[in-house]
């Protein structure tokens, strides 16, 4: 068997280690893996190709914010992508997170559909069945035959950085035609929250359907003894909740709910916890004294660290297709308490996960302050570890390559 990824990014980010993860997988086990990516640095590596360079990507990212299609343009980079296909003859292409400006999605799909070729989408986020927005958040507009955008979008310009024009309903009706009718198409959603969605809407609706959760390092992530690390912040009598984010806002509005943490530590302000932020910080006026911001950290071991130190992990997003906060604390023995999300409580341990409605702060600190009174269980890592595994990912996606060969 060969098979051949295609996604944004590589060795980098959440999806692009998941691509690193299955295709040195696949290598170890014999067989022909090739990554196909659009962004960021070059890899001089066999089998790895970057099919676009820096500046036409930029190029077609304003060209996109001018004509109000975000998937579309990238004529040169996709004729690239294509003739690598071409040349490489897989017998699957699996295509991961292939947005940020380095391919047209319909055209790539269109081809590969009119060319027979058995194709795995995996999908990370909503952009595949919505036609544009990669978080639809509480709009159904994807689900009516009509599709998204027909009778406007009320979110097109924060979706799609359009600066003229609504263009939403017309790039549901492109990846409308893009995936109808093809036949040999393996839909594989990150969690059985996200494969509902993609079965109730028109693009997806009949297709062959399955989840896949998305898998972790077990040789990284697992319980550490962080002692030390403990001295080093000097927080060894307290109790510590962990909040890992790409992006830490004050803004109530914002999608990691950075807000609701902010508003969490006023309220446990005179009782011995502390929290630790990881991740990228906007401009705050007023710190509490209870939070400690570390600044992103890359470092997975570092993180996997931070992880098992916390007595709980908290996640305050609105939305989440997977999360791999979730799944990551979990495997370093940490359970985590959070809102609501869609994703995460479709894929958490229940018995180590408490989840409230979104926005309800009263609930929240209820719930952190039920689970701080509990000590951590060992069983939590071995049941992560079982369920979370990247091996688990790999042999789960082997199995849905055979499946589609074989039909």
């Amino acid at each position: 068997m060969k098979v051949l990824q295609v996604n944004c990014v590589y060795k980098k980010g959440s999806t692009g280690k998941i691509v690193y993860d299955l295709h040195t997988e696949f290598i170890k086990q014999n067989i022909e893996s090739i990554v196909c990516y659009g962004r960021g640095q070059t890899f001089k590596e066999n089998g790895v190709y970057k099919t676009c360079g820096e500046l036409y990507s930029k190029f077609n990212n304003l060209l996109s914010r001018i004509t109000g299609i975000m998937y579309g343009g990238c004529t040169f980079s996709t004729l690239k992508l294509i003739k690598i296909i071409k040349k490489e003859k897989p017998d699957i292409v699996h295509l991961q997170c292939i947005n940020g400006y380095f391919v047209n999605i319909y055209k790539l799909v269109a081809w590969l559909k009119k060319n027979n070729i058995p194709t795995v989408t995996t999908l990370h986020a909503d952009f595949m069945f919505t036609g544009g927005c990669g978080y639809s958040i509480d709009c159904h507009q994807w689900k009516n035959h009509t599709g998204c955008g027909y009778s406007g979008c009320p979110r097109w310009r924060s979706e799609t950085n359009s600066l003229f024009l609504d263009r939403t309903h017309t790039m549901w009706n492109r990846m409308h035609r893009s995936f109808e009718g093809f036949e040999k198409l393996t839909v594989v959603s990150v969690s059985p929250w996200l494969e509902e969605r993609a079965k109730q809407s028109i693009i997806f609706k009949g297709k062959d359907n399955i989840s896949i959760l998305n898998g972790v390092d077990t040789t990284i992530f697992h319980a550490y003894d962080t002692t030390e690390l403990k001295e080093k912040l000097g927080i060894c009598d307290k109790k510590v909740i962990f909040h890992a984010t790409a992006c830490f806002s004050p803004d109530k509005h914002h999608l990691k709910g950075g807000y609701y943490v902010l508003e969490l530590a006023k309220r446990l302000k005179n009782q011995n916890i502390v929290i630790l932020v990881a991740g990228r910080c906007e401009p705050i006026d007023e710190v509490p004294d209870n939070i400690i911001f570390l600044d992103s950290v890359t470092n997975q071991q570092e993180l996997a660290r931070y992880y098992s130190m916390a007595d709980i992990t908290l996640l305050t997003s609105e939305r989440e297709t997977f999360s791999m906060v979730t799944a990551e604390s979990l495997c370093c023995g940490t359970p985590l308490v959070g809102f609501l999300a869609g994703g995460p409580e479709s894929i958490a341990l229940e018995k180590y996960s408490t989840f409230v409605k979104h926005g309800d702060v009263d609930a929240l600190q209820n719930a952190v302050l039920n689970e701080l009174k509990h000590d951590k269980m060992p069983d939590i890592e071995i049941l992560a570890h079982e369920k979370y595994s990247k091996q688990r990912m790999v042999n789960d996606y082997l199995i849905c390559y055979q499946k589609l060969l074989n039909k």
